[in-house]
């Protein structure tokens, strides 16, 4: 089973780009983030045309998260337990039965929280604290779990070309790596991590001063694994190329290859 993450910045905008990607790479799932659009307007027709079922959970010009699956996905869940006010658009779940038992599988976009020292950073961690406590009894249930999306967080100093220049981003805030690694302790591991300790992999470049085209990039989006998935981990990649076409997101896929049939 071939699953990839992706913010799209805009499934309008880069709706050629995901059916070039899908017929390239040909995943079995595709977990997306940042659509931008109500669910109504997902261009829903197109992509089942590509040979997806999709859900998604979208809102008006922000945030929206999608997962497109070849297989039909069951126990669905819009939106991150944890507090009932929360109308922000950033989590999706579903499972997806196989010949040998269930994947649960999450779309997830984690709150930017800049500018730090203000509610949106303080709206950042909170969020964290819930989808912590909601992955410790997704994890309870002993099954395939693979949790994808844009973390914005980057983890470590080496998934940043320049670490000194996110100093003061609320990306790199040590608050916001400490809940991440609370988050990896409960047991889940880093699939990219787990099969490379290569400096340089990066799923984002600014559109500023030429970030791409100096690979100055970080690393924040990340496939976490729960042990049963991990025990399935064959291989994981960065489809960097995919910054280079025209119009691009300003994040690329990444996938991880499970041994599930």
């Amino acid at each position: 089973m071939r699953i990839a993450t992706w913010n799209v910045n805009s499934i309008k905008q880069r709706l050629d780009h995901l059916a070039t990607f899908v017929k390239s790479a040909d995943p079995d799932v595709v977990c997306l983030q940042e659509l931008k659009c109500v669910d109504e307007a997902f261009p829903r027709s197109e992509v089942e045309a590509l040979g997806y079922n999709v859900v998604t959970h979208g809102q008006k010009a922000y945030n929206g998260v999608a997962i497109l699956s070849k297989r039909p996905l069951e126990d669905v869940r819009r939106g991150l337990p944890g507090d009932e006010s929360d109308e922000q658009a950033r989590y999706l779940e579903g499972v997806i039965s196989t010949s040998t038992g269930a994947v649960r599988i999450a779309s997830i976009y984690l709150p930017n929280g800049n500018p730090i020292a203000t509610p949106k950073f303080d709206y950042k961690l909170a969020w964290m604290d819930r989808l912590r406590a909601h992955a410790r009894s997704l994890l309870a249930l002993e099954e395939p779990l693979v949790l994808c999306g844009d973390y914005n967080v980057i983890p470590e100093p080496e998934d940043a070309y320049d670490p000194a220049a996110w100093t003061n981003d609320a990306l790199f805030q040590p608050e916001s790596r400490a809940k991440f690694r609370e988050l990896i302790n409960l047991g889940l591991v880093d699939a990219v991590r787990a099969c490379s300790d290569q400096s340089g992999l990066y799923s984002f470049w600014d559109y500023q001063a030429g970030a791409f085209q100096r690979n100055n990039g970080i690393r924040i989006d990340h496939l976490l694994l729960s042990a049963q998935a991990q025990d399935r981990l064959r291989t994981t990649s960065i489809r960097k190329e995919v910054r280079g076409w025209d119009k691009p997101s300003d994040h690329v896929p990444v996938i991880v290859d499970l041994d599930i049939e």
